[in-house]
């Protein structure tokens, strides 16, 4: 029998179909992966009983005819989704332990439509980091490596767990969330597709927000086609989520029709920043030859606000945060630090105290500051004007071009510690990513090479609101261009 967990979503699907192997035999072979591979701390809580459970009920399901989309798919859970009975952790102290009685939307979504569980991956705490060093629960591993040299490198953040767990052939497919570029930037970093949709396609119901208007929930797999079946499973309107849009979902796999020809592809030249590695400069090169070679044409287009961006985003995100997480006190669940004689305003700061990482204390404190009497119309006020600049600057250049082609990350992924020393070094890991969600736009990442060192590289694609579809086209015509084949070390 072919190697089970080296297969796609697509392949697997045609396979349990034909009846080559059961869901229950594929789950099983995600599981025994997932032992092999418990030292990239990929994830938080494993839940292989219940995924055998879910898996033998889904044969059943397949035999009666009654088979869901993604019928029999085991995926990685990110955990910041809750989820019914498991734990949901966000990758802090202070919910160790939590367990929710709902499920999320997403979670939820797809569940109905047949995929298994396999557990909750690790992150960074409350999503807020670009390394996957943050964790309450220790560091994520990238599965690869670069060329002789054994470093443990970082596999992007917040959404680390999920990526590693779906390089490494532990999970078919995971969720993740992205409120910079945390689905994007990871993806990049371990050689897989990642995908951030239009802000409001996905509920954000039941995901621990970090900024509620730039969280945006999205699928990582291994193939465009693969992300196109899990986004469409993932999306649609929902009453719960206020900021959820009553849209249409299209058939996202039915528009890889290969066909780019005319398309005008934008290339920003904002983005050619100085100081950027010329490995990247030659990917994003490459990357616009590739697509001129499928007919499309690229067209030089300006972001003229792009360079406020991580500023911008470096104020509005703290200051939801700081708000967001306010409601962990200790009183009503999650982590309570008691002392003898305290009174409620001790009992507050030793919960908060102990129960936040240095990195979400960092930000909900610049985010009380910016929000503070006095500095609201400094900061945050003039961050959200900015803020509606940069969406203009895109309106207008989608006025003369289809999609955006630009890299990914500055970089290939580093080794753990190497930018832990200064937090603006980390932030900058956003730099090509961030104008997405200020703008709210659907983006993929996609494979795109390897550097010198023989680590993977992304090519980013940035669309119009509601155009996923096309976004998802020009990332299938550089994934057959590429044609990335390139697996971590020990795959």
């Amino acid at each position: 029998m072919t190697n089970l967990t080296n297969l796609t979503i697509t392949e697997a699907l045609k396979g349990l179909e034909s009846k080559d192997f059961s869901a229950v035999e594929l789950t099983q072979a995600h599981i025994d992966a997932m032992g092999k591979a418990k030292g990239l701390n990929a994830f938080i809580t494993e839940t292989p009983e219940a995924a055998l459970e879910q898996a033998a009920t889904s044969d059943k399901r397949r035999a009666n005819g009654t088979a869901g989309a993604l019928e029999g798919i085991p995926i990685a859970m990110k955990d910041l989704f809750c989820t019914e009975g498991v734990q949901t952790t966000a990758g802090s102290h202070i919910l160790e332990g939590f367990v929710p009685p709902y499920e999320s939307t997403v979670s939820q979504k797809l569940k109905d439509a047949g995929t298994i569980s396999l557990g909750k991956t690790n992150l960074d705490e409350f999503a807020m980091g670009s390394s996957n060093t943050t964790s309450h629960f220790g560091n994520v591993i990238n599965p690869w490596k670069r060329q002789n040299d054994d470093a443990d490198l970082v596999p992007g953040g917040s959404s680390g767990g999920s990526s590693a767990a779906v390089a490494a052939r532990m999970a078919m497919g995971a969720t993740g969330t992205d409120t910079g570029g945390s689905i994007r930037q990871p993806a990049a970093f371990t050689g897989i597709v990642g995908m951030k949709p239009t802000y409001g396609r996905c509920s954000r119901w039941g995901v621990v927000a970090f900024a509620s208007s730039l969280d945006h929930p999205g699928p990582f797999a291994r193939t465009v086609k693969d992300c196109a079946l899990m986004l469409e499973a993932m999306s649609g309107h929902d009453p719960k989520d206020a900021t959820s849009a009553n849209i249409a979902v299209p058939n996202f796999a039915a528009a890889l029709t290969g066909d780019i020809k005319g398309m005008k592809i934008g290339i920003p030249k904002e983005f050619r920043m100085d100081g950027m590695p010329t490995e990247i400069e030659k990917l994003w090169e490459q990357g616009i030859s590739w697509l001129k070679d499928a007919g499309a044409e690229p067209v030089d287009i300006s972001l003229p606000h792009t360079q406020y961006a991580l500023p911008v985003y470096y104020v509005i995100a703290p200051a939801e945060a700081s708000s967001n997480l306010a409601r962990y006190d200790g009183v009503r669940y999650g982590l309570r630090v008691n002392g003898d004689g305290q009174t409620l305003e001790e009992m507050y700061f030793k919960t908060r105290s102990q129960g936040f990482g240095e990195e979400v204390k960092r930000r909900i404190m610049i985010g009380t500051y910016v929000l503070s009497a006095g500095y609201y119309d400094a900061y945050y006020r003039k961050a959200q004007r900015v803020r509606r600049l940069i969406l203009e600057d895109f309106e207008k250049a989608f006025e003369v071009c289809d999609t955006i082609l630009t890299p990914t990350a500055p970089s290939a992924a580093f080794a753990i510690g190497e930018n832990e020393d200064d937090p603006i070094k980390m932030y900058l890991n956003d730099i090509f990513t961030v104008t997405a969600n200020l703008a709210g736009l659907p983006a993929i990442s996609v494979p795109g090479g390897l550097d010198s060192q023989g680590l993977p590289l992304g090519l980013q694609i940035i669309g119009k609101a509601w155009d996923e579809e096309t976004v998802l086209r020009v990332g299938g015509v550089i994934e057959n261009a590429v044609d990335f084949k390139a697996v971590p070390k020990g795959i």
